[in-house]
């Protein structure tokens, strides 16, 4: 069997104070994504840096104190990447990825954007570019005989199951159009040839949200996002036995306002 867990940390450095350290001690995954890690190596605790028992890889971002991301594994990867070829973002720290026997794991904070800003952009053009990376990973992935799971932020709720005020969101960043359109992509066999394996354990249920503002009673009222995703190639998503959103019992236990997508692989 192989867990893995994604989560955005939303500053690791806050949350390893508000209960990550304790999760971390608990959880059963063998394999860890995280994202908006919000800090320099350097900067982290030890026991948060180089958890005893993990092998970690972090890929902080060249603005200081922005996006972030890492990856541990209790094995040791036979490879890592950081970043996909992009002059333009391989220094945002947006994405690692590891090889392990049998399936390359990677860990993806895709830019949020703003309607009508720069950061709207920034968003497009790295979705485009990102797409191409991913096609060409699915692609060298089967040429070794090896599966992919692509965990993280991914900052679009594909459909309208994928958020609870769809309505009211039709015109901001994360549920445009074109975003779901790119997603619808990624997920199309002709095209990316990747699988969304929440859903398709899930196919029929709103949800399961993965993010809520920390405005309002958002939590209470489970007015939320799913915008973290487990994204694989068709044979490892068929793996997929179990997958569970590990939302915290009450606003007050909450350590980030994501919570960690944990998937079990009969890999």
């Amino acid at each position: 069997m192989l867990t893995v867990t994604s989560v955005n940390v939303n500053g690791l450095r806050a949350a390893a104070k508000k209960g990550f350290v304790e999760w971390l001690a608990g959880t059963s995954a063998d394999v860890l994504c995280l994202q908006e890690v919000r800090a320099e190596p350097e900067q982290l605790p030890g026991h948060v840096r180089a958890p005893e028992g993990w092998h970690v890889t972090h890929a902080p971002a060249a603005a200081k104190g922005r996006a972030g991301v890492s990856l541990y594994s209790r094995r040791e990867p036979d490879a890592v990447r950081i970043g996909f070829g992009s002059s333009e973002f391989d220094t945002s720290g947006r994405y690692v990825e590891a090889d392990l026997p049998g399936v390359t794991v990677a860990s993806l904070y895709l830019p949020s954007g703003e309607v009508g800003t720069e950061r709207q952009d920034e968003k497009i053009r790295f979705m485009d570019a990102f797409l191409a990376h991913l096609k060409e990973l699915r692609e060298r992935a089967a040429a070794e005989g090896r599966e992919v799971v692509v965990c993280g932020d991914w900052n679009i709720a594909h459909q309208r199951a994928d958020l609870k005020n769809w309505r009211g969101n039709t015109r901001n960043s994360g549920f445009l159009p074109e975003e779901r359109d790119w997603l619808t992509r990624v997920l199309d066999p002709a095209e990316g040839g990747y699988v969304d394996v929440v859903r398709a354990l899930h196919p029929d249920v709103e949800g399961p949200y993965s993010w809520w503002s920390y405005r309002g009673r958002a939590f209470d009222n489970d007015t939320g996002w799913r915008i973290d995703y487990h994204i694989a190639t068709p044979g490892l998503a068929a793996k997929a036995v179990k997958a569970t959103v590990e939302r915290a019992a009450t606003h007050a236990d909450r350590w980030s306002d994501h919570a960690p997508v944990t998937v079990v692989y009969d890999h």
